[in-house]
């Protein structure tokens, strides 16, 4: 037994290396060892110690799940699923159909301006994170699907601060974050779709896809 006054650094390494062979987690491995540092700093605190063994201890990292892909079949179901009897329907295909098959972000999606989308030149320019902008190509069916989307946006009761936004609600406003992540969820359960998707698996699913197919990553990460 050691005295909590007298540990050392290498004692709290083998303390670290006990809680995972005791299988805990590397989440819960860092709970304890986040106690036990704010443990010696209230001793460093109140001049009970005048130097912090924690100082130099790392948490572990706690491992990345990777994201769900969809297989090209899932994307047909997700999209079979969509009612294009529906005032909203040709909008939803389109939504899915530019996740997908540019690769878009949420908020790249929902900010899409209208006098930025190139239809005759099949592109359309993009403002990520950061504010960089980037070109991104129009599938053949995203652009399609566009076209349709836009004629059913014309007849929209459009409000003025949104007339240069793509997608918009039935009410001629833009839509929201959340929006698109239920289109895609209720999509997903209409699809009988057992995955945990988001939008960010389209985007996913789009990346591995062009992979898959011989894509230069490199390009792939330009788009």
């Amino acid at each position: 037994e050691i005295n909590l006054l007298d540990v050392k650094l290498e004692n709290l390494i083998d303390f670290v290396i006990e809680l995972g062979e005791l299988g805990l987690s590397a989440t819960s491995q860092g709970r304890v060892i986040s106690g036990v540092k704010s443990f010696y700093k209230f001793l460093i605190y109140n001049d009970i110690l005048d130097t912090d063994p924690t100082l130099m201890l790392e948490t572990p990292k706690a491992a990345r799940k990777l994201p769900e892909v969809l297989t090209l079949d899932e994307i047909e179901r997700l999209e079979d699923a969509i009612d294009l009897s529906k005032d909203e329907g040709q909008r939803n295909l389109a939504i899915i159909e530019v996740l997908y098959g540019s690769g878009l972000r949420v908020s790249e999606l929902i900010n899409l301006k209208l006098s930025n989308v190139h239809i005759d030149e099949k592109y359309m320019l993009v403002e990520g994170k950061g504010s960089k902008q980037r070109l991104v190509p129009i599938s053949p069916v995203a652009d399609q699907w566009l076209q349709y989307w836009l004629e059913d946006r014309s007849k929209l009761d459009i409000k003025p601060e949104y007339s240069d936004i793509v997608f918009l609600n039935r009410y001629g406003r833009q839509l929201t974050r959340a929006m698109i992540f239920t289109i895609v969820k209720r999509l997903a359960e209409a699809a009988g779709i057992r995955k945990t998707i988001s939008p960010h698996t389209l985007r996913h699913s789009f990346a591995t896809h062009l992979l898959q197919n011989g894509a230069d990553l490199r390009i792939i990460q330009q788009l």
